[in-house]
């Protein structure tokens, strides 16, 4: 009998372009808590405060399908090294904008090259990732975007308090020219049917580049769970604030340590056998950890749902973009993927505008169990959608 030799996922340039992205996260990242208390001492309104992230929000999703539009016909190198030189552009005049207004105008620019950048990056590793180990490359691959966002906060805070905002940015700097540098070396593949097409080939619709026909319904449950999840990000803080918990940061550790465990054995699994249940188990157990954190009045029980956050979400989130970019032809990945970044954008940003309303009314460990109320309902779209397909796999036995 002969064994199937699996098609090699760890080369030098996957390797290279997921350690380039963690520092593209890191870079930016480390700026995310400390940009609203800088944006307040040269003067900001708590409406322009609000404003920092509204607006980086806005670029980033406004953006998005006129760069998946791009990728249906241009190589990959060119986008993802000027999605990362502006990055670190943007970043070195932050300390330069001494005006609210302008420091605004600056953060929607920020938004538009994030927005490009994150879609960029996220296609050519999916090019690069073969594809039948796709879930397991792209679950490895956002490893690179978990370890960013969990480390690279903790270490803005830390730096903005021992020194100034202008040395936060020469360091946020140099992260980012190493993130270029690394970026460089990557030998990247564009699929054949882009290097095929010419942009006279294909007519722009903004809103067929927004939304990707074959994959829309996992970037959908994606909007739902992100939807109940911008409650837990908004507010997690202020929750432990509440309640007198102070190793908050355990929460943080105890995620990423299960998220980066969690995540290959989650991706062989999708390689095997699809979404089907992987999807429903990883919200099932995220509406746990969402209700053993809104319960917990210690270190143990924030630990705790760190743990359950780390296996549920920290597996959810590729597995969906797994399923995402899946259900799409080739050619159409980097419009899947503006899709699915956008999904998660305006779920976190609408989830926490609409929770920071209901803030005034409930306590915020009943505002995290009312967010749970999304994830549930994420379930109940996965199971609706798998069901589905068994049906349509069994019609097509039969007949």
């Amino acid at each position: 009998m002969s064994i199937e030799k699996k098609e090699r996922l760890w080369t030098k340039s996957f390797i290279m372009l997921m350690i380039g992205n963690l520092f593209v996260f890191m870079s930016f990242q480390m700026l995310i808590p400390t940009l609203p208390p800088y944006i307040k001492s040269i003067g900001a309104s708590g409406l322009q405060i609000g404003l920092v992230t509204s607006l980086f929000s806005i670029g980033a999703v406004i953006v998005r399908p006129f760069v998946g539009y791009m990728l249906e016909y241009k190589a990959r190198k060119g986008l993802v090294l000027i999605g990362a030189a502006a990055l670190l552009l943007i970043t070195i005049i932050y300390p330069l904008s001494q005006i609210v207004v302008i420091f605004l105008a600056i953060r929607l620019v920020h938004g538009i090259f994030w927005g490009l950048s994150t879609t960029v990056n996220a296609t050519a590793a999916v090019d690069i990732v073969p594809n039948s180990r796709i879930g397991e490359g792209m679950g490895y691959f956002g490893l690179s975007v978990t370890i960013g966002m969990i480390i690279a906060p903790s270490l803005g805070i830390f730096l903005f308090k021992i020194t100034s905002f202008s040395n936060l940015i020469y360091i946020s700097g140099v992260l980012g020219v190493i993130a270029f540098i690394l970026l460089a070396v990557v030998h990247y593949q564009t699929p054949e049917a882009v290097k095929n097409t010419k942009k006279s080939d294909l007519n722009f619709s903004y809103l067929g580049s927004l939304i990707e026909k074959t994959s829309w319904y996992p970037a959908f449950i994606t909007f739902i769970a992100t939807f109940g999840y911008g409650a837990i990000v908004t507010f997690i803080v202020i929750f432990s604030e509440e309640r007198g918990i102070d190793q908050i940061f355990l929460f943080y550790l105890f995620n990423a340590i299960m998220a980066s465990i969690i995540r290959p054995i989650s991706g062989k699994w999708f390689d095997k056998r699809g979404p089907g249940g992987l999807v429903e188990i990883c919200l099932l157990i995220t509406f746990a950890g969402i209700w053993t954190l809104s319960l917990s009045h210690s270190d143990v029980g924030i630990a705790a749902a760190g743990v359950l956050f780390g296996i549920g979400w920290g597996s959810l989130i590729p597995t969906l973009q797994s399923w995402t970019l899946a259900s799409t032809p080739a050619e159409r990945r980097g419009v899947a993927n503006g899709m699915y970044f956008s999904a998660i954008d305006l779920g976190i940003g609408v989830g926490g505008l609409v929770f920071g309303l209901l803030a005034s009314s409930y306590e915020i460990g009943t505002l995290f169990q009312i967010s749970s109320v999304f994830i549930l309902a994420a379930v109940v779209l996965a199971t609706v959608e798998n069901r589905k397909v068994k049906i349509q796999k069994q019609h097509t036995l039969s007949s």
